[in-house]
């Protein structure tokens, strides 16, 4: 491939960005500075280097992200800020994409990647792929609820949903913090399913998606690069 695609592809920007990188001789390809972005290379023969750093070449960007409030879980909108404008300009890389949604006033993991078919895999309603939120609702959740959730709630839509695992972490003052386990990804699922027990979801945390969990370490709006064995439980959905 085109040595500039092999450089935006490994995270070193747009090919504008990428441009300059080649014009300072900062690339070296077997040893010898290159300055030609159209220079073909294959990742498996040649070594490319920038500032002496080996280049590793991936095909596919996986990315975690703890979305914030206020953003909104799309590639672009004309008004709204969405989760692509989150990354820096280096790691926007072609096609890159958020994996299903989380409403616009909802936090928490997010995947963001340029691979169509293990996001096809992730979302496929066959799959059944669990979600973990953690809540805070309006009204004291009971064990009553809890048992509804097991037996799958109807929403006032008429829709039946599929039974889930609610957890109640506190209940009290007309106040409850829950935990709950959902295998579906209906618009506005969590929130639709607390409708229909006479509740409201006040705060809406996304903290597991299959057997991957959101980095504890990262604040709201920052991401980071999945790691081997955390790509390794995604593949294994």
């Amino acid at each position: 491939m085109r040595l500039d695609k092999l450089l935006a592809h490994a995270g070193f920007g747009t090919r504008k960005d990428v441009k300059q990188v080649l014009k300072k001789r900062r690339v070296c390809v077997d040893q010898k500075h290159i300055r030609d972005g159209a220079c073909q290379v294959s990742p498996d023969s040649n070594e490319v280097t920038v500032d002496g750093e080996p280049v590793l070449f991936t095909e596919h960007v996986y990315i975690m992200l703890n979305k914030p409030q206020g953003v909104l879980s799309a590639t672009e909108d004309k008004i709204g800020k969405t989760v692509i404008d989150l990354l820096s300009e280096g790691d926007k890389r072609k096609g890159i994409f958020p994996v299903g949604r989380l409403d616009k006033d909802t936090e928490g993991l997010l995947i963001l990647t340029t691979d169509g078919q293990m996001a096809h895999e992730l979302l496929s309603p066959k799959k059944h792929v669990a979600k973990v939120y953690f809540a805070r609702i309006l009204g004291e959740v009971t064990q009553d609820d809890v048992l509804a959730f097991e037996k799958g709630v109807t929403f006032l839509d008429g829709y039946h949903a599929m039974p889930a695992k609610l957890d109640i972490i506190s209940a009290q003052n007309g106040h409850s913090t829950i935990r709950v386990k959902v295998v579906e990804g209906k618009f506005h699922q969590v929130k639709k399913m607390f409708e229909a027990v006479g509740k409201k979801v006040v705060y809406l945390k996304r903290e597991r998606m299959g057997e991957l969990a959101l980095d504890p370490k990262l604040e709201l709006g920052e991401y980071r690069l999945l790691s081997e064995k955390e790509l390794a439980l995604l593949r294994g959905i």
